[in-house]
């Protein structure tokens, strides 16, 4: 196993559910924890707008995928497993899991399938970990990292579908440096797409016959939380994060716009801290009660929840915002 994670490294492969941390590194994290069981989670949330990549590697790449998981399990030494799967995922593709699950059950590893109400929070690694203990799904105080201290207190590696995948074409010498990109929103071709990693935002939209003929903007890395780009920055941005790109017309109303990304974060805050909790909840009523956007009271709420916010999740809010303002409104 170690001429495989030296295959890894070579590769550079990273994670890509957003954080594109090194593979390599954590899965020798993992390996130099102390305590076993060790646990190898697959995450397959997918709970933002906007992403939907991983569904269509389980659709068309699932024996990769659970061969990554494999590859893992033996790196770490153990037998145990878990797929978390949104519940609308594992309905369309339990008639190719399960059996699959078998096979890898009779050579004796235990693998588990959680099925998790798809949600925002559940992408964050430590909300995943309560919510298979049996715990609120809300995020953990860190540090202890997964690594280290994860899934019922054991050194748990916990990778995005596609970095699985990667993983499985690295084994067989196929990997080739590319990777999934969703593009979707006003576009012709919808859809997800296998590119070469380093291309910039307008290259990937040209390649999949995606380049709007009308004025337009962009927003990458997910529909709530993504930078916000207008189309003169898009030949000299690499893509990155979570791979997903949309596009908006230009003429989009800006309120339409923060009343989707402001119920969104109402409807994901998981409650456990109050700057995410109310802010996200105010957001959202400001803009039902205002016809204009109050930009100073909203700017006051994103910056508090930027700054303050327990998690990720209610600071990620600060991005699109103030992304669209210097980008687009150009204020």
């Amino acid at each position: 196993m170690k001429k495989l994670i030296d295959k890894i490294k070579k590769a550079n492969l990273v994670g890509r559910g957003g954080a594109g941390f090194p593979t390599a590194s954590k899965w020798e994290m993992v390996k130099n924890a102390a305590g076993s069981p060790k646990y190898v989670i697959c995450n397959a949330s997918e709970g933002e707008m906007g992403v939907f990549k991983d569904f269509y590697i389980l659709e068309h790449h699932l024996s990769d995928v659970l061969e990554g998981m494999r590859h893992a399990m033996d790196y770490l030494g153990t037998k145990h497993a878990f797929i978390n799967l949104n519940y609308s995922y594992y309905k369309k593709l339990k008639g190719k899991l399960l059996p699959a699950l078998k096979h890898y059950k009779e050579k004796g590893y235990d693998f588990v399938v959680y099925e998790e109400h798809p949600s925002y929070i559940g992408g964050e690694e430590t909300a995943l970990l309560n919510a298979i203990e049996g715990h609120r799904v809300q995020p953990r105080i860190k540090p202890p990292y997964p690594v280290e201290v994860g899934l019922f207190g054991k050194p748990t590696l916990i990778n995005n579908v596609e970095t699985f995948f990667d993983v499985a074409q690295v084994a067989k010498d196929k990997y080739k440096g590319k990777r999934f990109f969703c593009v979707g929103g006003k576009v012709k071709n919808s859809g997800v797409f296998c590119l070469p990693h380093n291309l910039t935002i307008k290259q990937v939209l040209q390649k999949t016959k995606n380049w709007p003929t009308f004025d337009f903007f962009v927003q990458i890395g997910g529909s709530a939380s993504g930078l916000v780009l207008n189309s003169d920055q898009l030949k000299d941005h690499p893509m990155s994060g979570a791979g997903s790109i949309e596009i908006y017309r230009a003429d989009l109303k800006p309120h339409d716009l923060l009343m989707k990304w402001f119920k969104f974060y109402s409807e994901e805050s998981c409650g456990k801290c109050t700057p995410c909790r109310e802010g996200s909840f105010h957001l959202f009523e400001l803009l039902k009660t205002h016809k204009t956007i109050p930009w100073e009271q909203v700017m006051e709420i994103v910056e508090v929840m930027d700054k303050t916010s327990f998690c990720a999740l209610g600071r990620s809010i600060g991005l699109p915002v103030k992304s669209y303002r210097q980008n687009i409104l150009k204020i």
